[in-house]
């Protein structure tokens, strides 16, 4: 039986927003009770409007985020034409089904932009798939994320407000969590861009939402 502590050492969210994506997440990898990087990078560009947050094992999120964004490129030049979101999330199903018996120890979340507008998927170790409407959170720190997530979201939100709500969810949780911390990244996805928020942007949204 695998053990639970694998899964056990982060927090990443997703939001569909009016004009957009947002996924966030902290920075914090964790060893057991030992903190082993505080720079650890959790979301993935993995093609031109989509991108994967990563929970659990950092060695199996690497290797899954470089077979599918090869597997997006190889696509777009048979294709001529990019795979949408929901062709991304279902291929990282099929690829974490086929190891039930080894499985990746890794949750995902996919989130992106293609022709039919936002999309925002949510993958467990064992390849199920989840098409989520609003939000989702990841890792040992989302109960509380979701607590700050479901309480404040709505259909309506914009991209800005929903950047403010990720980093206000991931500030619970990593106040709650001790396996969250170490600061934040932010990446927003809109029709024309994947845009990662610099450091400097982050640091006066976190002060204005103290």
């Amino acid at each position: 039986m695998v053990s639970d502590n694998r899964y056990k050492g982060t927090t990443t969210v997703g939001l569909v927003c009016s004009n957009g994506i947002v996924l966030a997440s902290e920075k914090r990898a964790t060893m057991g009770s030992f903190i082993a990087s505080r720079e650890a990078k959790k979301i993935y560009q993995v093609d031109d409007r989509i991108g994967m947050t990563t929970a659990g094992a950092v060695g199996d999120a690497q290797v899954l985020a470089r077979i599918i964004a090869v597997e997006a490129k190889i696509y777009k030049i048979r294709r001529e034409e990019p795979m949408t979101v929901g062709a991304v999330s279902t291929l990282l199903s099929n690829i974490l089904s086929t190891q039930r018996y080894l499985p990746y120890m890794a949750q995902l979340i996919v989130g992106g932009i293609d022709r039919k507008g936002p999309h925002l998927y949510s993958l467990d170790p064992l390849g199920g798939q989840i098409e989520e409407r609003n939000v989702v959170a990841t890792g040992s720190g989302s109960p509380i994320a979701y607590g700050i997530l479901e309480d404040r979201y709505k259909d309506d939100i914009s991209l800005d407000e929903g950047i403010n709500l990720a980093t206000r969810a991931l500030q619970a949780a990593i106040k709650r969590d001790a396996a969250s911390g170490d600061g934040i990244e932010v990446v927003m996805i809109t029709p024309d861009a994947y845009k990662i928020l610099g450091e400097e942007e982050i640091s006066k949204r976190m002060s204005k939402l103290a």
